[in-house]
Order: C-alpha cells, then structure tokens, then sequence
C-alpha cells in the first residue's frame, strides 16, 4: 500500500487502563498521566516539524481517544477530524471486565496466554476480520501526511496493514501509551523522548 507520512498514536491512559478493565466499545476518562502523555505527544511531534499546514489529525470518535487528539492537536493548533473506522474492537460482554472477571466467568480464558487469541475469544466481540477489512479500508482513503489518534489494538491493525504484512503478523508491531509510531517510505519507527528508534 502506497502511503504518505502516518504518525499513528495511541490514547492517553484512561481509568480503565490503570484498572486493567477491558474498554473496547464502551469508554473511560484519561487518567492525569494520560492528560499528561497526549501533552507530551503534541509536542513530540511539533517539535519533529509537524505543523497545522503539514498534517491532517483524525480521530476516533471514542472519548478518550478524541480528548488525547484535542491536546496533541493544541501543540500545534491542528484541527481534529473524526472517522468512526479509528474506533477500538469491540470485546462485547467483556467490555469493562477484568481479566480476572472475565476468567472467573468464562474458564477457557484461562489458557489463553497471546493477546491475538484473547480478543477473538471475547462473546459477542468483532473479532479481527472485520477490524482488518476496517483498518484497510480506512487507510485506502489517507491521501495526504496524517495524524492517527486511535487505540491499541486498532493502532497494531492500521500499522501491520499500511506496513504491507498480512493479519498474521499482528503481533510483530510494538504497542504502548505515550508513544508515536511514524510509517513512512516502508518504515516503522517510534517516536519517543528520545527522538526516533527502529
């Protein structure tokens, strides 16, 4: 796939994270070091040149991941688009359960130790064909350098699909709040205090 310059970010920590609940459809508002990391990431990336002029900001529509994109946007005075195909798979009867609830409650979960398998698991879940097919069919309509606020497993689905690899290798990208992963010209790399890193 042929694309412009992406810098794909995770949202801030939210309650839930810092509560290990599972958040997918449903929402939590971003935690002080989640407020804190969104800050951080604008000026991470107004400081690497991007500029309101430079980049587009779009956004999932999910609270805590618009909120994270409003202030990374406020670094430099970007404006924020939404597309409802950012938004995090759905874990449905999962949704703001811990693993321990959800193992309590649902015993086979218990042997599932990858993170890939857990998720396609989840009752009444999307499970990752359709987050695949949403993710490229997303990234088919970016024309231009963009800002991708989104969430964690989506962020892992739009970077393996723009880096041209197939659903299988999911896992092979790494995740993480308070980070930026930049894709340009067939590469992957992290921004991060300390400039960029393969």
């Amino acid at each position: 796939m042929d694309l412009p310059e992406l810098y794909i970010l995770r949202h801030g920590e939210t309650e839930w994270n810092a509560e290990h609940r599972m958040q997918g459809v449903l929402d939590s508002p971003l935690t002080a070091k989640g407020r804190a990391q969104a800050v951080a990431m604008g000026r991470m990336l107004a400081a690497a040149g991007v500029t309101a002029d430079s980049h587009a900001v779009i956004s999932s529509p999910q609270g805590r991941a618009r909120i994270t994109a409003d202030l990374v946007a406020k670094a430099f005075v970007g404006q924020v688009t939404v597309d409802a195909r950012l938004r995090e798979i759905s874990v449905g009867e999962w949704g703001g359960l811990t693993r321990a609830q959800i193992e309590e409650k649902w015993p086979a979960a218990r042997a599932v130790d990858h993170f890939l398998d857990f998720y396609a698991m989840a009752p009444g879940g999307d499970g990752f064909d359709a987050m695949w097919t949403r993710a490229q069919d997303f990234l088919r309509t970016v024309t231009a350098p963009t800002i991708v606020v989104t969430h964690g497993i989506t962020s892992r689905v739009l970077r393996t699909a723009a880096m041209g690899y197939g659903i299988e290798r999911l896992d092979e990208l790494p995740g993480g709040q308070g980070v930026i992963f930049r894709l340009a010209n067939g590469e992957h790399t992290t921004l991060g205090q300390q400039g960029l890193q393969p």
